[in-house]
């Protein structure tokens, strides 16, 4: 051990005061000086202290330099070609990687007699390292700080050494005062300077000591040399669990101790700082009860609860040093270094309440922010909607997600299990608007999408028949509509959504909702208002505002149209609703501007897409399925509407319900389906960071075209199972309890059938036997009974309905005979594909066993009810995609392709 130490240690110490710690008269080498942290920090701290780094050192870079404000820096090899170039220094700093540090200081040490003090910045030294490091240390009279240390600095000599204490500004940050700190934490470390200085004290020297498992410069060096500064009247430690090294120290000035890490009591390893140990006799209760029996206190200091003594305080939230210190110094007769600079309580500049009136106690109030600041913050408070951060969304969605534990999905946050609880336009506004519609919501879109289902006369119509005389499945016929529902007629009318958002924003309307609101007040040139009128009354026009009227519909767009003088056209009516439907959502930053202004294109498509699902014969010169267009715009729901196309007939409340159950359930199954990677293709090829390229109906076809029989119209597979089984009996209404029949005589009949048929195949050697549609699921297994999750919650809501479906009882019969009969090893569960073929199946059972339709009405059932439910997810992932997505970044790198031969 080196002999020549100073103080009550029984090892080497040779600073016997904290201004000794970081002073003018020290020069510094810096290993590693061009590495990634070195280079951004060294400069800084080089200015700040008056140009104390003399050279540094980076192998292979001899001959270079790093740029300050006050010279280049050299750049050497090694520290012994720095000496011989004449370069004297008492400080070296340690930036090596941790393989390196040890070293790093043996060559610090080797070459250099007039070394004094080694930083090591380095974290994650081992500790085999770290004891050599200690042991050349001792034996050389050298004090060592770190590692993982951000440095020291001191704010009266203004100098910073080996890291970033203070930031990019250590002159703001370290104000001097009478408060020194010792931090395990170096970013910490400024912060408590920053928060000391907002309460009117200053600071003498700062310490981040790091916080491996040896800290070489620790709590006891630290209170023997605070005792000897004087300079420093109090000091502030910053204590994480782990080592003994605070027990060991003796204060002599007060002190407030911050202590955290109570939580990582629960742990059974390191965690942060490498020395933070958790558990034992220093975890954070132990050094708060050493802090608190060397202050004399019986507690924690709250601003509520002050406990102190004239020894110190502890702390257990970094907001309360600054309290606790305060109340400390005034014991000691000793006030603040200087008048408080401020506080740092939370100061927002911009805020919402999202529509919630709060007390006065819990509401921040937003205050003007600083320069250049305030006038962007301005800028924002004025914009209308959100705008969401481009990023590749390459299997990646804003829009829904999948638990891949339930199987559950969530559309914009909701479970398509609460969406198959609200009807169809309800669902519209979820896709579109990122919330369920209310009331309003719902009445604005009846209006909308009901004024596109009728195609009577239009190419769309033709289009779609010709697609459905050739054979094609149901997607290719809506894929046919589509095609032809282009941008063009659209591009007015969202220049006119988009002059109806500034005016309505420039006159402040707080809500769509708000009936006292004077349109008179809404501002627009003269040009730009007569985009929104004619000369001749517009019958289509008229039609559309008669049925917001009808429906009781509030929509104040639609009231600032009547004010005009003249007549307004189709797409102003237009405009002003999906106006009126975005406005709250864009107030609420939930959607983009982009959204609200291709809005009447996507409801557009909806109800074209809706109309083309049926034949031609069931549309007629103003009516739609029966529907005449004074119903469809102003008393009928788009739910109810839709039911009706797809079942033949129309749809009581009862068909209505189950209808809105099936849309729910099938709005989404994630980013990942088939179905939604063709929408979020559609518009990556087409780029949507210049969304004016983008076509909407493209993305619609990008979905129709990657549907098919497996997925889309794979519900037939249950529902001719179930046709098979009930064909041969004499079942009327497949809703009614007492139908006579022994559902467990047949499940048992079918799974001994099914045995046999599972033997032979076996016995001639195949594997490939038909699986029973409906039964079973690859996640929900391996437990004696078995459950979709999915189906018991709607099966559940059917019961507290008090419905039945003969169907869906037999699916949970079949899984219970089959288990009896030995085929499977457990119960399987009836899964969510069972359950929307006896859904449909019940709602069309009476009409074909009546012989209405033969089965290939009910296969083109199956495969359009999931069109109508995934357009709508589909529609949220292009909207998304659109807002959020990059060109072409749904492609797959030619690295992950492979080529099967």
């Amino acid at each position: 051990m080196h002999k020549d130490g100073i103080g009550p240690f029984k090892y080497f110490v040779g600073i016997s005061s904290l201004d000794q710690v970081a002073s003018r008269h020290d020069r510094v080498c810096v290993l590693n000086v061009l590495g990634g942290e070195s280079k951004d920090v060294t400069p800084v701290g080089h200015v700040y202290s008056g140009g104390n780094v003399v050279f540094g050192t980076s192998p292979g870079r001899s001959g270079q330099s790093l740029k300050t404000s006050l010279g280049d820096i050299p750049v050497y090899n090694d520290v012994r070609e720095g000496m011989e170039a004449g370069h004297r220094f008492n400080c070296g700093v340690i930036y090596l990687p941790p393989s390196g540090a040890r070293d790093g200081v043996a060559e610090l040490i080797r070459v250099n007699p007039e070394l004094r003090k080694i930083f090591m910045v380095t974290e994650k030294v081992s500790v085999h390292d770290a004891r050599e490091i200690r042991a050349m240390g001792q034996q050389n009279g050298i004090d060592i700080f770190g590692g993982n240390s951000l440095g020291v600095a001191d704010a009266w000599n203004e100098v910073r050494i080996g890291g970033a204490l203070g930031g990019d500004a250590p002159r703001e940050a370290l104000r001097r005062g009478s408060i020194a700190i010792y931090s395990n934490s170096g970013n910490f470390t400024t912060t408590m300077a920053t928060y000391l200085r907002m309460a009117g004290w200053g600071t003498t020297t700062l310490i981040s000591s790091g916080k491996d498992v040896y800290i070489h410069f620790a709590a006891p060096e630290f209170a023997y040399a605070l005792a000897n500064d004087m300079r420093s009247k109090a000091a502030v430690l910053y204590v994480e669990p782990g080592g003994h090294y605070e027990l060991e120290a003796t204060f002599t000035k007060p002190v407030v101790a911050c202590v955290v890490g109570r939580w990582k009591s629960k742990l059974t390893r390191p965690v942060g700082h490498a020395g933070a140990m958790s558990g034992g006799d220093d975890d954070a209760a132990a050094k708060e009860r050493w802090f608190m029996e060397k202050f004399e206190v019986d507690g924690v200091f709250t601003p509520e609860r002050p406990v102190f003594s004239r020894k110190g305080a502890v702390v257990t939230n970094i907001a309360h040093i600054t309290h606790a210190l305060t109340a400390v110094m005034q014991a000691n007769a000793c006030l603040p270094d200087f008048e408080p600079e401020g506080n740092l309580s939370l100061k927002p500049w911009f805020g919402s309440n999202m529509g919630l009136v709060l007390p006065a106690e819990l509401d921040l109030p937003v205050v003007e922010a600083m320069p250049p600041y305030g006038a962007e913050i301005a800028r924002l408070n004025r914009q209308i909607g959100t705008v969401f951060p481009r990023q590749s969304m390459k299997d990646a969605s804003g829009a829904s997600q999948m638990d891949p534990s339930t199987q559950v999905t969530t559309l914009h946050g909701v479970s398509v299990l609460d969406a198959a609880q609200h009807p169809l336009e309800a669902n519209v506004a979820l896709a579109l608007l990122r919330q369920v519609g209310g009331p309003n919501d719902r009445a604005l879109i009846n209006v909308m999408v009901g004024a596109s289902l009728g195609l009577f006369g239009t190419p769309m119509l033709a289009a779609a028949e010709a697609a459905r005389a050739a054979g094609n499945a149901p997607n290719a016929v809506l894929a046919a509509a589509a095609a032809i529902t282009g941008p063009r007629a659209f591009e007015g009318t969202r220049r006119l959504v988009r002059l109806l958002l500034e005016a309505f924003s420039n006159a402040r309307l707080a809500s769509v909702l708000d009936d006292g609101f004077d349109v008179a007040t809404v501002a627009m040139d003269e040009a730009s208002r007569a985009l929104f009128v004619t000369d001749a009354e517009d019958p289509i026009a008229e039609a559309l505002i008669t049925g917001v009227a009808a429906r009781g519909a509030k929509a104040p767009f639609v009231r600032w149209l009547r004010t005009l003088p003249g007549h307004p056209t189709a797409d102003a009516v237009r405009a002003a609703i999906a106006a009126s439907l975005a406005w709250g959502p864009l107030l609420r930053k939930r959607i983009s501007p982009l959204t609200a202004e291709t809005l009447p294109w996507w409801l557009h498509l909806f109800g074209v897409l809706i109309g083309a699902s049926v034949e031609a014969d069931r549309h007629a010169p103003g009516a739609f399925c029966g529907y005449d267009e004074e119903t469809l715009l102003r008393t009928a729901s788009l739910g109810e509407v839709a039911c009706t196309a797809l079942i033949g007939r129309a749809a009581d409340p009862d068909a209505q319900f189950a209808f809105q159950t099936l849309i729910g359930l099938l709005l989404s199954n994630g980013p990942g389906t088939i179905s939604a990677q063709g929408a979020k293709g559609a518009v990556s090829s087409d780029g949507p960071e210049a969304p004016d390229r983008v076509q909407l109906n493209k993305a619609m076809l990008g979905f129709l075209s990657h549907c098919g029989y497996a997925h889309g119209g794979n519900g037939f597979e249950g529902i001719a199972f179930l046709i098979e089984q009930f064909a041969p009996i004499d079942l009327d209404d497949p809703g009614r309890r007492d139908h006579g029949l022994d559902l467990a005589a047949l499940a048992k009949a079918f799974a001994r059938t099914y045995k046999t048929y599972k033997t032979e195949k076996k016995q001639v050697g195949s594997l490939a036997f038909q699986k029973i549609p409906g039964v079973n699921h690859p996640v929900f297994k391996d437990k004696p009974v078995n459950k979709d999750p999915r189906e018991v919650f709607v099966r559940e809501l059917y019961e507290r309905r008090g419905e039945y479906n003969i169907f869906h009882e037999f699916y949970h019969a079949v899984v219970q005979a089959l288990f009896e009969a030995g085929i499977s090893r457990n119960v399987y569960c009836v899964n969510v594909d069972a359950l929307i073929a006896a859904v449909l199946l019940k709602l069309m059972w009476r009409p074909f066993r009546a012989g209405a339709f033969g089965r290939d009405r009910l296969e083109t059932a199956a495969f359009t009810v999931f069109l109508y439910a995934r357009m709508l997810g589909c529609a949220a992932e292009a909207d998304d995609h659109l807002n959020r997505g990059r060109d072409m970044d749904t492609r797959t790198p030619a690295s992950k392709c492979a080529f099967v031969s």
